[in-house]
């Protein structure tokens, strides 16, 4: 078997490789990315790219249709993964995590690739009052990226068929320890900051909900969506991905931050205005369909995980929310340094 990743530079790329490569011994893992993370190593002894046996750069706009040839599925991860930088570069998020990757999948099915595995995101449900969400709930996608992901997954189920397998995991928020850690998003920013300053700053009231998941499970996730046959779910399946009990509060989140590292002052806004986003998941049917993969990595466990690989990096940024572990100060960085251009492409290859 032939898997391609794409993104497989980022966040959750070298989870999914060491995953894949425990599962799937014999397979042959390619992955394909534009780099902009790569330097964003975080406590590693081992390039997290030598698991994979190929590894390309490139643009996701502009993958070449020979590189799919012989390729039974693949892992799409690439995409401008997040709010703030969704924000900053609302067009070319659109561009990349919705036009792209349906041009993506278009050529995957035209080359014969049999699974396509797209990371998607519960942020699709925004601010959503009442009961948990589940799959066929309305949608209420409140930013740039959230919108890219509704739209990728409107038209990627028209090209699903029984001879190409489409599966839109909509992952709860991720949070881990990774060989490219990110402190941009909640559970990772509350562990930093409770391990370099004694102290957790809640920017909201702390009553908004977000359901998270481990990376480590997200990896376990995407593993069962490679495997999974389309007469177990359809051609085209949309899943929750995550767990019930890991739909938190945010001012949860802090306390058990609080509880696992000594001396943590929790600071609360009270006055603050309320979440836009706010939502609560329900993950039934991924509980009934992925029995075998389903997560196992509690908050406690996930706090851990967190503060022994902070730790272990001898971290001590005071100003990290400025620094490169955020990705959207990263890759503004590489834009003002000229190695970027207005479009996200290498300078070198801009020039080309």
């Amino acid at each position: 078997m032939k898997i391609l990743v794409t993104g497989n530079m980022g966040y959750v790329g070298p989870l999914v490789l060491r995953r894949l490569r425990e599962s799937h011994p014999q397979a042959t893992l390619i992955g394909y990315d534009m780099g902009y993370f790569a330097h964003c190593l975080t406590g590693v002894s081992r390039f997290p790219e030598s698991r994979a046996d190929q590894q390309y750069f490139g643009d996701i706009r502009h993958v070449p249709e020979q590189m799919l040839e012989g390729i039974d599925a693949i892992i799409h991860l690439c995409a401008i993964s997040n709010d703030p930088m969704g924000a900053s570069f609302e067009k070319i998020t659109l561009d990349i995590n919705h036009r792209a990757s349906i041009e993506l999948a278009g050529k995957a099915k035209r080359a014969g690739v049999k699974k396509f595995v797209f990371a998607s995101s519960c942020s699709v449900y925004g601010f959503a009052e009442g009961g948990p969400r589940r799959e066929e709930d309305a949608l209420n996608p409140l930013t740039a990226y959230a919108k890219s992901k509704v739209q990728t997954e409107r038209d990627l189920a028209s090209l699903a068929s029984e001879d190409f397998t489409a599966t839109s995991l909509r992952f709860a928020t991720a949070c881990g320890m990774s060989d490219r850690l990110r402190l941009d998003l909640v559970l990772n920013d509350f562990v930093a900051g409770a391990i370099v300053s004694k102290r957790i700053n809640i920017l909201s009231d702390g009553t908004p909900w977000r359901p998270l998941i481990h990376v480590k499970d997200m990896a376990r996730a995407i593993d069962w969506a490679v495997q999974r046959d389309h007469r177990d779910g359809g051609s085209f399946l949309t899943i929750n991905v995550g767990s019930d009990a890991w739909n938190y509060q945010v001012k949860d989140l802090a306390a058990a931050v609080a509880n696992l590292v000594p001396d943590v002052e929790v600071s609360i806004n009270k006055d603050a205005q309320p979440d836009k986003r706010s939502y609560r998941v329900n993950f039934d049917k991924f509980s009934k369909l992925a029995q075998g993969f389903l997560p196992l990595v509690d908050l406690q466990s996930a706090v851990k995980d967190l503060r022994d690989g902070i730790l272990a990096m001898q971290f001590r940024d005071h100003e990290f929310r400025t620094g490169e572990l955020i990705r959207l100060v990263a890759l503004k960085r590489l834009r003002e340094s000229g190695q970027l251009t207005d479009d996200l492409t290498w300078e070198e290859q801009g020039n080309a």
